[in-house]
């Protein structure tokens, strides 16, 4: 075995500058597309000071913006646990008609444009849509409102949980379900103690794919929003106006904050990846 491995060839066969070339290349294009950017935005935010700075964000217009943000995004994401759960467990468990539909269709946001998701709510639940007409009656209102907002949300981020279940979901299998069942087990009790333990991590992953789009969602939402300013204007819809007003200090401060949310986003996301790289590791 000794021998065996000291004769391997050597996992890394390019020339020392082929490697120098590639790593510049991601490099660079990681520099000039993302880090340069987030640079020039927090450079922007805090160029006139932080008074100015922290003026733009207590703005009213910008509160509300804020607040209505994570309002959709909590909503979006606590349903999108719900419906990405019970999707995984009926697909990697069961064996039904129309499976294979059923994992199209959660692939579908991925495949139309946001903007298109929007019209489509809009057809729908607008005021001469589908079913527009019922609702102007019973004075229930969705375009141009919360629950629009929210359900064009919720239609772009489902696919993230569930897409992140199924495969660890399938390579579970059923066994453990099985033996806890067999023992005597609720269907409830057996979540809680076998399946939800087995898929935390996966489910916190998604978690965090799902709230970072959510709270980034701009086409699908600035459809069905009807940019009302201190209303229904999640925080990308107020950046853009501040900026198309000339408003650049406030748009490059909103701005600032979203990303800020990003990063944090993403340093959840390393510290989540290494904590699945430890648990698989102490399971081998």
């Amino acid at each position: 075995m000794t021998l065996f491995a000291a004769s391997a060839p050597p996992i890394r066969t390019e020339a020392r500058p082929v490697r120098w070339i590639l790593t510049s290349v991601a490099l660079g294009f990681l520099g000039l597309f993302i880090l340069l950017p987030l640079i020039l935005v927090f450079g922007k935010a805090f160029s006139r000071g932080m008074t100015v700075y922290w003026a733009a964000l207590s703005d009213p217009d910008t509160t509300s913006a804020i607040l209505l943000t994570l309002v959709v995004a909590l909503t979006a994401l606590a349903l999108n646990l719900v419906f990405g759960v019970i999707a995984a467990w009926a697909i990697a468990k069961f064996e039904f008609p129309g499976k294979s539909i059923l994992i199209t269709l959660i692939d579908l946001p991925f495949s139309i444009s946001p903007v298109v998701a929007g019209l489509v709510f809009v057809l729908l639940f607008g005021a001469k849509g589908l079913v527009g007409p019922w609702l102007a009656e019973h004075d229930l209102k969705i375009i141009f409102a919360l629950p629009g907002i929210v359900l064009a949300t919720i239609f772009v981020t489902f696919p993230f949980v569930a897409r992140e279940l199924i495969p660890l979901m399938q390579e579970q299998g059923t066994s453990e379900e099985e033996a806890a069942r067999s023992l005597g087990a609720s269907g409830w009790l057996t979540f809680r103690r076998v399946t939800l333990p087995n898929i935390r991590f996966g489910l916190l992953y998604g978690a965090l794919l799902c709230n970072a789009r959510a709270m980034g969602e701009f086409g699908a939402v600035s459809v069905v929003s009807g940019h009302i300013r201190g209303e229904t204007n999640t925080m990308p819809l107020h950046i853009e106006i501040l900026y198309n007003e000339y408003q650049f200090v406030a748009a490059f401060a909103v701005a600032s904050l979203l990303a800020f949310l990003a990063l944090l986003t993403l340093v959840a996301k390393a510290v989540l990846e290494r904590r699945i790289a430890r648990s698989r590791g102490t399971q081998t």
